[in-house]
């Protein structure tokens, strides 16, 4: 319960800077999103201090013990390093269980910690009509990493127009930039008639204006940078599940009695993947300027929708040493995570292949966008039955088959055809082999 202090107690104050608890090995960024408490109020330990967003996951940070908010020293949407202390707070010395409060001298007047990198640049004229070179501007870590890659020079980014709060570089302005094929790239400090993009005035219509959440931006910067970056190849094959769907409806009442766990399909396919990765290791890799780095863990993502309509991926760690009633485990256990945005840094990070069921939204089958830094990308469509002719011993016949679509996208500048097309067909193959009692 919120409980504002009086200036007396607020005189007594002897506050500890509070600084964000670990949200994840690769994290080093974090934006305040949320506070839910103002300064003076009180607030009790296991309460929600305030949310914040990475560039994976949305995270609610709790308050490890009872105590007052004494000063904020960072506000809503500014970006931090996750070790700059982020408010100053007096804890309850009953409920800080084995923490000691860092005395300060006074309670200073805070104000928000300097960014992680601010990068000035030198003074330029404006180099022609179109591109100016802006003084002074801030480079993000992401925003400098993308640059090295690039080797886009900091007077290049200068003069590429940016569309974020005080005039920030966004990485959307960095790879349209880069889409256009970097017409300021060599531009001059003097007037020159160089390609300029053409200001275009589509007619976009008219309707209800809907401002895309931090997600959904995070979605579009991520697949314009993999569409960007990697030379999408997809190849198909068709599958006949006919033997699989006949044994999941024999086995899962007792599946699900056994186990107390649903028996649905994504544990099925990601078995069935998981053999083909053990079978062609190389499509378990990603590329690193000119190596390329074999995966030594199986890990797959399993792209989930939200009911805001936002896609997550959660991740099954070394999928190849669990059994079919861990997998129908974890994939369930990670999906109601996501649906309730509860997944941790850890359970979103690190996967080293990817697999889209487009069947669960009816879809006969996809073309879907490599997951960075991975090699490729699997599409499951809906399982459909249709009639096949089948060839037997004794002649062909007319028979109804459940069957499926897949489809491989992948990186075509370290998987080829023959890789691509044999992992694919060997995941048909273990698709279609009727599994065994053994397996539950």
């Amino acid at each position: 319960m919120k409980k504002p202090v009086s200036d007396k107690s607020k005189k007594a104050l002897n506050p500890t800077e509070f600084t964000l608890p670990k949200i994840g090995e690769s994290i080093t960024e974090a934006t305040i999103i949320q506070w839910h408490f103002e300064e003076g109020e009180t607030f009790q330990q296991g309460e929600i201090l305030l949310e914040v967003a990475t560039d994976k996951v949305n995270n609610e940070i709790v308050a490890p013990a009872s105590g007052t908010l004494v000063k904020k020293l960072v506000l809503e949407d500014e970006v931090i390093s996750v070790k700059i202390p982020v408010a100053l707070i007096q804890f309850e010395e009953t409920t800080l269980r084995g923490t000691k409060d860092k005395k300060a001298e006074k309670p200073k007047t805070a104000t928000a910690p300097t960014p992680s990198k601010r990068t000035p640049l030198p003074s330029h004229t404006d180099v022609s009509n179109t591109y100016t070179t802006r003084e002074n501007i801030f480079i993000s870590p992401l925003i400098d990493q993308i640059a090295r890659v690039h080797h886009i020079s900091y007077e290049e980014l200068a003069r590429i127009p940016a569309s974020g709060t005080d005039g920030r570089l966004r990485k959307s302005d960095v790879f349209a930039y880069l889409d256009a094929g970097r017409p300021a790239k060599f531009a001059q400090p003097v007037a020159a008639q160089g390609f300029r993009i053409p200001d275009l005035k589509f007619d976009k219509g008219n309707g209800r204006i809907v401002e895309m959440d931090r997600m959904r931006q995070m979605i579009a910067d991520h697949m314009v940078y993999s569409k960007h970056v990697s030379p999408h190849v997809t190849a198909y094959v068709e599958a006949d599940l006919t033997e699989m769907v006949l044994w999941r409806n024999q086995v899962k009442a007792d599946f699900e009695k056994k186990h107390g766990i649903r028996l649905t399909f994504t544990p099925l396919f990601i078995s069935a993947v998981v053999r083909a990765i053990l079978d062609f290791p190389n499509i378990n890799s990603s590329i690193d300027g000119k190596n390329i780095i074999i995966k030594d863990e199986i890990n797959i993502g399993m792209a989930t929708a939200l009911p805001t309509g936002n896609l997550i991926v959660p991740v099954v760690h070394r999928a190849n040493e669990m059994k079919l009633p861990e997998l129908a485990k974890k994939t369930i256990e990670l999906a109601q995570k996501a649906r309730e945005n509860k997944l941790s840094g850890d359970e979103i990070k690190g996967s080293t292949f990817t697999i889209s069921n487009v069947g669960t939204f009816g879809s006969l089958m996809g073309t879907p966008i490599i997951n960075q830094p991975e090699a490729a990308i699997l599409a499951t469509g809906i399982i459909k039955k249709r009639a096949e002719v089948m060839e037997r011993p004794d002649g062909d016949s007319i028979e109804i088959r459940s069957m499926m679509m897949l489809s491989l996208s992948f990186d075509h500048r370290i998987v080829d055809g023959y890789l691509a097309g044999s992992f694919l067909r060997r995941i048909a193959d273990y698709m279609e082999e009727k599994p065994t009692t053994d397996d539950i």
